[in-house]
């Protein structure tokens, strides 16, 4: 965790909240844009305001120029605060703490970027292990895997997405939902990836 994240306020008490809309415009837009619209954006009148705003996020780390001086994000510009505090789902309990460390969304989800592929999910033979139609399985292409692994096969020319298990010897398909059937392959079957993880959005 930098400086910036465990103390803002020591600079400028307003830092964050910079951070904050850069962060917002640039989800909006994929770029920095340049003073006079960043002025816009922090609600300040001065470009001497905006320079020394964006120069204590290039110490804090989170922007960078290029060699030609155009200011960029850094990896840590798109890591996401993690609660210190789980979310109880159950009867509600009192706040211990809501801000915890910073954390990359993929450093959480992927190990391999260069394995990982991310495909969406379509019908509900999922739904008893809670993947539903619309969601985004991650991944990681490989063509191993262990018994109770849900993987995405090619299964007689068709792609799915099942837990693997074995049947008398032989790989099985099961999904998780009783009203389809344990898939048994007449053909081939080919691992092409292990779910990692799973993406879900509720609102647009």
């Amino acid at each position: 965790m930098t400086d910036f994240d465990s103390a803002p306020s020591e600079s400028n008490p307003k830092d964050a909240e910079y951070l904050a809309k850069l962060q917002d415009y640039y989800a909006d837009w994929k770029s920095i844009p340049s003073y006079a619209a960043l002025c816009e954006v922090f609600g300040i009148a001065s470009k001497s305001w905006v320079k020394a705003i964006l120069n204590r996020l290039e110490k804090a780390a989170f922007i960078e120029r290029t060699p030609d001086g155009v200011w960029v994000p850094t990896r840590q510009f798109f890591a996401r605060p993690f609660a210190e505090s789980s979310v109880q789902a159950g009867m509600p309990v009192s706040v211990s703490a809501t801000q915890g460390e910073y954390f990359i969304i993929d450093e959480l989800l992927i190990e391999t970027p260069s394995l990982t592929t991310m495909i969406p999910v379509k019908g509900d033979s999922m739904i008893d292990a809670g993947i539903h139609d619309g969601d985004i399985a991650v991944v990681e292409k490989r063509n191993l895997a262990s018994v109770g692994d849900i993987v995405v096969a090619i299964v007689d020319n068709d792609f799915t997405l099942k837990i693997l298990d074995k049947e008398r010897g032989k790989f099985i398909l099961r999904p998780s939902n009783p009203a389809y059937p344990v898939i048994r392959p007449q053909g081939s079957l080919e691992i092409y990836g292990v779910l990692v993880g799973l993406i879900r959005k509720y609102h647009k």
